[in-house]
């Protein structure tokens, strides 16, 4: 299996949607209301950015998303390490029932995890947003049992929580298999966190960025090997990824002035951009 290059995973990150403030939120909430395509939102952390260096697939899975938003604190803390401003955490367990309580009704499919808990969270949306939930599917079927679900059903939403990297190839797949508008969201624990399955984090351990430390203490067992382990994997990628930034700005010369940003280079990666992200 090929491992990326540490360039192609900067590439993806100078992708990501800097959100800095509240109207930019609103207005992206309202564009995400309006795809006329199979639309993909997916959130980048610091699991899926070691997940990404490891894997040509998962790198690919993550490049075919439309939108691709910041989530957590370690994120946070590599942004200005790269030249790139961090912006407002955008975490998908915050956005997105912000967005489905934002948007006008909608039918809402939702793959991902399993009973009791899809019919779970089905209860606690049905009762904080206007949709219709009406396809619920648990998340161990083969990717085309969902491609076959969605052609049948055509949501106008798709809610995947499968969790990192199977639902952004699930979403990939989706993606260029279905014809009609519709916005493909990568959630993640999103649908655990609704049916009450794990609990956040008080608002106090969610504004110091531990959020992390309060979910490892409920699942330690299959959350060791991301935060523990994989803060190490993180640090090492992040003196990769700086080293990348570094080499390429000094082979692409003087920056203009006042200028931080690091120019994506045009050979490099495989990801290319949709025209929809290149409106946001």
């Amino acid at each position: 299996m090929r491992m990326p290059n540490p360039r192609e995973v900067l590439e993806l990150i100078e992708r990501m949607r800097c959100i800095s403030n509240d109207g930019e939120r609103r207005s992206l909430v309202e564009r995400l209301g309006t795809v006329d395509h199979p639309t993909v939102l997916s959130f980048l952390n610091a699991h899926g950015l070691n997940v990404c260096m490891d894997s040509d697939a998962a790198l690919a899975a993550f490049g075919a998303s439309d939108i691709l938003l910041r989530d957590g604190i370690g994120l946070q803390a590599v942004m200005p390490v790269l030249g790139m401003p961090a912006g407002l955490n955008m975490n998908g367990t915050d956005f997105i029932p912000l967005l489905l309580r934002s948007l006008p009704a909608r039918n809402v499919a939702i793959y991902g995890t399993a009973t009791p808990w899809l019919d779970r969270a089905r209860v606690v949306l049905e009762a904080a947003t206007p949709h219709r939930y009406r396809d619920l599917q648990h998340g161990f079927h083969p990717v085309e049992h969902y491609i076959a679900q969605a052609r049948a059903t055509r949501p106008d939403l798709i809610l995947l929580a499968m969790g990192m990297p199977r639902q952004e190839e699930v979403a990939a797949r989706l993606k260029r298999s279905l014809d009609h508008p519709v916005l493909i969201v990568n959630g993640g624990a999103i649908v655990d966190f609704l049916a009450g399955r794990f609990k956040r984090a008080p608002e106090a351990v969610q504004r110091t960025g531990l959020e992390w430390a309060f979910r490892l203490a409920q699942e330690p067992r299959r959350l060791f090997r991301r935060y523990c382990i994989g803060a190490f994997g993180f640090a090492w990628s992040t003196l990769r990824l700086r080293r990348a930034a570094s080499l390429r700005t000094r082979g692409a010369g003087p920056a203009a002035p006042g200028s931080t940003r690091i120019a994506p280079s045009p050979t490099s990666s495989p990801i290319r951009r949709s025209p929809i992200q290149k409106e946001l």
